[in-house]
């Protein structure tokens, strides 16, 4: 297809044009009511002029009769100007005026009539276009008076050229302002079709060009930019989570079927066999916890769980949460506190916020230190806690543990990733990931500050309506 015939068929050239055709013919319209409008006015002008004319010389034959409206009408008749009259006897002899010629049956018809006529003096052939009225005078005389329409037809040609140069100047200034604005706007396009063509071959960083204008164009490029860098991020995050995947999962799939075949290989009566079964299971089980981790992250990621939002009290929840993992916490000799007096009302999806708040509370507990570790006497403390902030809901959880240096934080959130403090510690590193996700699921976000000492994570959420209480 060449330029040309691509230029024409865009969306912008084809607008411009419909937009070009109803201004064209809306002006068309307009200059032809103000032509036709002036004719008539200049027709209703000529009507009331002659209407007055003939009423004084009706008045001035009824004075002196038909000599003194002869005189009248030759004095008239030699002025300059587009004034017609026209005194006749009965049988249509001229006795004044300077009409030299009429359409045959224009005496006869009394009224008015638009017709062709010669002056008196000029030569024969010589036609022009009048309107003029016949009126029939007592003693049978009849007087024409009139008006030559040179000046009007002259006046309308003005009006009429006018509008037709008006509208092809319209016309032409319209398409090529239509060009100019399609030809810009298909740059924009094809840089745009160009672009996403090099992120359909696979570079993934590409963006579309944004003019900077803050037109409708520059907003539909600034949003798929902004959805090409999510795309981005998921694409590199699958990356990471299959390279992590392979080297994770490896070394307990690896230490798994070592232990079937050590079993195999040096058990030697049913107790040892068991024992080698229930450790088995144990590290299948480990295996199941990190698959279900990882599916609930997508699913929270996918956005497939907006379908179960509702509205409920997270304070609630908070208060389950601590209640479930308090016989652990005392078990570590660690103090569980839970603050979570008011409601605290959030819409979304309520088993994945109890999963992300029991994973910051299972986190907590691992790291905050046994008994033995505590502060003049008294045991490690963690709290768990639900309050509204403004239009958002704080559900925290705070330890007296090592905490995560700075640093380390916006690396503590990716899958899998596992800090040097907690290396020698049971865990997938998704805990916090899975946090991350059901935060930015339900439109907010997992901090991690410091607690002097210790760690302090929130899951800042947006407030939602009154909690139904249930009776």
């Amino acid at each position: 297809m060449t330029a040309l015939g691509k230029l024409f068929r865009t969306t912008t050239f084809k607008l411009t044009l419909v937009y070009l055709t109803v201004f064209a013919l809306f002006a068309a319209f307009l200059l032809g009511y103000f032509a036709f409008n002036t004719r008539r006015l200049i027709t209703e002008q000529i009507n009331e002029t002659v209407d007055a004319e003939i009423t004084g010389l009706s008045e001035q034959y009824r004075q002196g009769g038909i000599r003194r409206l002869v005189i009248v009408i030759d004095g008239r008749a030699r002025r300059p100007g587009s004034s017609l009259y026209l005194v006749t006897t009965f049988q249509g002899e001229a006795l004044a005026g300077n009409v030299g010629s009429l359409t045959p049956g224009v005496l006869e018809n009394p009224g008015w009539t638009e017709t062709i006529y010669r002056r008196l003096d000029e030569a024969e052939g010589a036609e022009h276009h009048a309107l003029v009225r016949v009126f029939q005078l007592p003693g049978g005389f009849r007087l024409l008076v009139g008006r030559d329409l040179d000046e009007r037809e002259r006046l309308y040609n003005i009006v009429v050229s006018a509008g037709r140069w008006s509208v092809a100047i319209v016309v032409v200034l319209g398409l090529a302002g239509g060009l100019f604005v399609t030809r810009r706007v298909l740059r924009r396009v094809d840089a745009m079709t160009e672009t996403s063509r090099t992120i359909m071959a696979g570079d993934l960083s590409g963006r579309l060009p944004v003019a900077g204008s803050g037109d409708e164009i520059d907003r539909l490029a600034e949003n798929l930019n902004v959805m090409l860098e999510r795309i981005e991020a998921l694409m590199h995050g699958l990356k990471e989570v299959s390279d992590n995947i392979a080297h994770d999962l490896k070394t307990p799939l690896t230490r798994l079927r070592n232990r079937c075949e050590q079993a195999l290989r040096t058990s030697k009566n049913d107790v040892e066999y068991r024992a080698a079964l229930e450790n088995t299971i144990e590290e299948s089980d480990g295996l199941i916890r990190t698959f279900n981790a990882l599916l609930m992250i997508a699913r929270a990621e996918s956005g497939q769980a907006r379908n179960d939002m509702q509205e409920f009290d997270a304070a609630e929840i908070a208060r389950g949460v601590g209640e479930l993992y308090e016989p652990l916490a005392d078990e570590k000799g660690i103090s569980l506190k839970v603050e979570a007096e008011t409601p605290a009302p959030v819409k979304g999806n309520r088993e994945l916020i109890s999963q992300a708040l029991a994973n910051l509370v299972d986190n907590a507990i691992k790291y905050a230190g046994p008994k033995e570790q505590a502060v003049n006497g008294a045991a490690p403390e963690i709290v768990v806690r639900a309050l509204g902030e403004g239009d958002r809901i704080l559900l925290s959880v705070s330890d007296g543990g090592p905490g995560i240096p700075e640093a380390d934080r916006s690396r503590a959130v990716e899958r899998f990733v596992r800090l040097e403090q907690s290396r020698s510690l049971p865990g997938s590193g998704l805990g916090l990931s899975l946090a991350s996700a059901v935060a930015r699921l339900h439109g907010g976000e997992l901090t991690l500050a410091d607690n002097q000492p210790g760690l302090k994570t929130i899951i800042a959420l947006p407030r939602g309506g009154p909690v139904q209480i249930a009776g």
